[in-house]
């Protein structure tokens, strides 16, 4: 009897909070003076989903700015892309290469340095912006997102003018964080992954 309470006690307390969330997903956004930009996190790529989560919740990257940038390649933003920046990160991650997650168009990945193990940088965070894609990218660097709202904002960053080391002549800061969107939501903002969910 005593289990049999203790099991609808657990089920009505995991049913409740699976009400009180309403079904919703988290979901990355970058806010830039440029405009707002929306990614989709991946649940095949855990260890990285849960580290971007951690950081923004931490305000981690809100005194950081958009550092590289390099049209039609990538608009990067975190701690310095320099060996002193990959050594100040606050930790790394081993690679979760997924053959369902490749570097399209809008893809979300993590920065690293040249290190064997292609252990990612927890601080750092790229946007792809070739329209063709950076497949020569694959299975070297980690995509843990997709952008499906703000594009054009990160077509603006890439064109902004730089120095001889890619980094914009004015800076453009970033405030990251993690967003509840229900499907609904989802779906008005422009994401399209459900058919597959």
């Amino acid at each position: 009897m005593k289990n049999i309470l203790l099991t609808a006690i657990l089920l009505a307390t995991c049913f409740t909070s699976f009400a009180q969330r309403g079904n919703t997903y988290d979901v990355g956004q970058i806010k830039t003076p440029m405009g707002e930009i929306l990614f989709w996190l991946y649940d095949e790529t855990p260890n990285h989903k849960a580290s971007f989560i951690k950081l923004a919740n931490e305000k981690y990257w809100d005194s950081y700015t958009f550092n590289r940038v390099i049209n039609n390649f990538v608009a990067q933003g975190g701690c310095p892309d320099t060996p002193e920046g990959f050594s100040q990160s606050p930790y790394l991650l081993k690679p979760e290469f997924n053959s369902k997650v490749r570097h399209v168009y809008g893809a979300v990945g993590a920065g690293r340095d040249d290190n064997p193990e292609m252990l990612s940088a927890g601080c750092q965070i790229y946007i792809v912006q070739d329209k063709k894609g950076l497949a020569r990218l694959d299975d070297k660097y980690t995509v843990y997102g997709q952008v499906f709202k703000g594009m054009d904002v990160v077509d603006k960053i890439v064109a902004v003018k730089t120095d001889s080391t890619d980094t914009p002549l004015t800076p453009i800061p970033l405030k990251v964080n993690v967003i509840k969107m229900s499907k609904k939501e989802l779906i008005k903002k422009g994401y399209a992954g459900f058919s597959d969910k």
